[in-house]
């Protein structure tokens, strides 16, 4: 596997915040066991809910993106092919204490650059209710009513890429 990884420097106001690396991430390496445990944390346990293992086992086909600071994850999302022109995003996750410091807007534009150079032409996730407004800002539109997933409210979102 090529390996695919950019250097991200976060700053406020001129000051340097962050350096992260936005990367590919290989499924089963210890990179890959710091991304599950950060959706289980972040997306899974507030919920009640727990991986299975034959759903991780699927995730070998997906695009599996990571943002990190040296070997930390800070965090992470995947891309799974719905057809040949479009691709989801799912699992989108960044550390608490790190949310809205730029890390999910930066994984997502590292996101759909990857997406856009493999081809696709459109970007679609199932996106929390909670979290349409940080989409919208992204140029995310709307594309469904709202429905029930994982016990709590979601979105379709799309964006032509």
């Amino acid at each position: 596997m090529a390996v695919f990884e950019v250097l991200c420097i976060l700053k406020f106001f001129g000051v340097k915040l962050l350096v992260m690396a936005l990367k590919i991430i290989e499924h089963g390496s210890p990179e890959y066991g710091q991304m599950v445990k950060l959706r289980d944390d972040i997306l899974r346990k507030p919920l009640g809910l727990t991986f299975a293992p034959d759903e991780l086992e699927h995730e070998k086909e997906n695009i599996l993106i990571g943002a990190f600071d040296d070997d930390d994850i800070l965090g992470c999302c995947m891309l799974v092919e719905e057809n040949p022109g479009t691709v989801r995003l799912r699992q989108m996750a960044v550390l608490n204490d790190l949310q809205g410091k730029g890390i999910g807007r930066a994984l997502m534009t590292f996101a759909e650059n990857i997406a856009r150079d493999r081809g696709y032409k459109i970007l679609s996730m199932h996106a929390r209710k909670n979290a349409t407004g940080f989409y919208e800002k992204m140029g995310y539109k709307v594309a469904s009513d709202e429905f029930t997933e994982v016990t709590i409210p979601h979105y379709v979102m799309e964006k032509e890429l």
